[in-house]
């Protein structure tokens, strides 16, 4: 898929991960609508690049009230069904991709963030889902789920996540974040996501993880 005059919506894009990747869409010629919470960050986007997530509560289980397990479930598991709804009843063109946001969380969970870990996984699976409703309504839009393998320092997200467990196992935020090896800037998360999007290679699969030292992985193809 060449991205150039293609129309591409970012949620959350007005920093973190999301700006990366509004950053990265832009260079290759799309047109971007950009939406978020906060209209000062949005407006600033706008300014610099000519276009329009909760952060987990941190505690170990028996520390975490519902409200503080469950913020993710309210927040990034809700906007997600109703735009994976919105996408389907609408619908959008055939030949659209969705991409939704999960994360490594989803894989090997994450014992300080409450309910994080679960909520990224059901935005995974929601993308599944939302595959075998295009295929059965013969709508041709592919629903496909971006896994950062690694916590992205200088992100809201990645900065409280890194803070919180260094701070459990007595060491500083950048030892922490090094373990993860080559670092992920968001405007390369950005560069891979574009990289899924137009690499024919791409096309077909659901899951892909994305890391700073191996780039794009495949971690489930399309359904037989």
């Amino acid at each position: 898929m060449n991205l150039m005059d293609k129309s591409a919506v970012v949620t959350g894009g007005s920093r973190g991960l999301g700006l990366g990747l509004v950053e990265a869409l832009v260079e290759h010629g799309a047109k971007v609508t950009v939406v978020a919470r906060d209209a000062d960050a949005l407006a600033s986007v706008r300014t610099r690049l000519g276009v329009a997530g909760a952060k987990p509560r941190m505690g170990r289980l028996d520390q975490l009230s519902w409200e503080d397990f469950s913020v993710t479930w309210e927040t990034d598991v809700k906007a997600g069904l109703y735009w994976l709804q919105a996408a389907l009843k609408t619908p959008l063109q055939p030949g659209s991709r969705v991409l939704v946001g999960s994360s490594g969380a989803a894989q090997n969970g994450s014992p300080l963030s409450g309910g994080y870990a679960g909520a990224k996984r059901m935005l995974w699976i929601m993308a599944k889902y939302a595959n075998g409703v295009s295929a059965q309504n013969k709508l041709g839009i592919r629903f496909q789920a971006i896994v950062p393998q690694q916590m992205i320092g200088d992100t809201g997200v990645g900065d409280t996540g890194a803070k919180a467990y260094a701070r459990a196992m007595g060491i500083g935020r950048d030892e922490f974040l090094a373990r993860f090896g080559a670092p992920m800037p968001p405007r390369d998360f950005g560069e891979k996501v574009v990289s899924v999007l137009e690499d024919p290679k791409y096309a077909e699969g659901v899951v892909f993880g994305l890391k700073g030292d191996t780039g794009i992985t495949m971690l489930e193809g399309a359904a037989a």
